[in-house]
């Protein structure tokens, strides 16, 4: 397929997935999380939810600069059978937002979450490619600035990107304008010693395709094997018959691979 044909495919699966997840779940759609246009979160509930529930955020990939929580929902469609709750969370990706806005935008959304779901039982992440990257800037948050301290029990970071730097001279850089300082500040290979403080309870899989380029896979090789010799709790899932977009898209199948990690991992398997 041409690269164009694989993008349209990748939209057209996830948007497939979260119209079917919507008519399955219970649906809270565009709940302000902040002030901003883009600070919505769509809520995914199951229909027989419990007081005692465990919750997913997801955070949408697109290279900070495509996409949106409009398609996000789609792996709601297995998990709301199992009474897990799926968030999705929009920001304002490039060029109307900026790296640090982002990156505050998702923090922030995990806060409100937190406030409005007070009875959570588990609190955990997913993100896809840039959005893996902005679930390890989360992980990797001062909470004394918030007003409030996430527990996370466990971390999906599916294909991520977590060095920056390698970004700058490419075109993903035109619209986002990262200079090295904000690309650096915002790395989490950068901020491992920030999530031990933070997050060190927290279970992260550190996920990646089989065929992913070799820059996603030495990205994804080199923030597990920091993150480990870090003594965090830490696990590098290689997945195979996968590409960047296939590894998440099959979250919508509750037989596929990370789908029963997750259930797993929530003592729901």
């Amino acid at each position: 397929m041409a690269a164009d044909d694989v993008i349209k495919a990748h939209v057209k699966a996830l948007k497939e997935g979260t119209e079917r997840a919507r008519s399955l779940a219970e649906t809270l759609i565009n709940v302000p999380y902040g002030e901003g246009d883009g600070e919505k979160l769509d809520v995914y509930i199951p229909k027989t939810a419990s007081l005692d529930i465990n919750l997913v955020i997801y955070i949408h990939g697109g290279y900070w600069q495509f996409l949106s929580k409009e398609e996000s929902g789609f792996m709601a469609v297995p998990l709301v059978d199992k009474d897990v709750v799926v968030v999705a969370v929009g920001y304002d990706i490039a060029p109307k937002g900026n790296m640090d806005l982002m990156v505050s935008q998702v923090r922030r959304s995990v806060v409100s979450v937190v406030q409005q779901y007070s009875h959570i039982s588990g609190l955990y992440l997913c993100g896809h490619s840039a959005g893996a990257h902005l679930a390890a800037m989360v992980l990797s948050t001062d909470w004394s600035q918030y007003g409030a301290t996430p527990n996370i029990k466990g971390a999906f970071l599916v294909s991520g990107i977590y060095d920056l730097l390698p970004i700058l001279p490419t075109y993903i850089n035109e619209p986002l304008k990262m200079t090295e300082e904000v690309a650096v500040r915002n790395s989490p290979s950068q901020l491992v010693p920030h999530l031990k403080r933070s997050s060190s309870g927290c279970r992260i899989v550190v996920a990646i395709a089989q065929n992913d380029s070799p820059e996603f896979r030495k990205q994804s090789e080199e923030y597990y094997k920091t993150l480990e010799a870090a003594g965090l709790t830490v696990t590098m899932e290689d997945v195979a018959n996968t590409d960047h977009f296939s590894i998440i898209e099959q979250l919508v199948d509750g037989d596929y691979h990370l789908t029963k990690l997750l259930l797993k991992m929530m003592g729901k398997s």
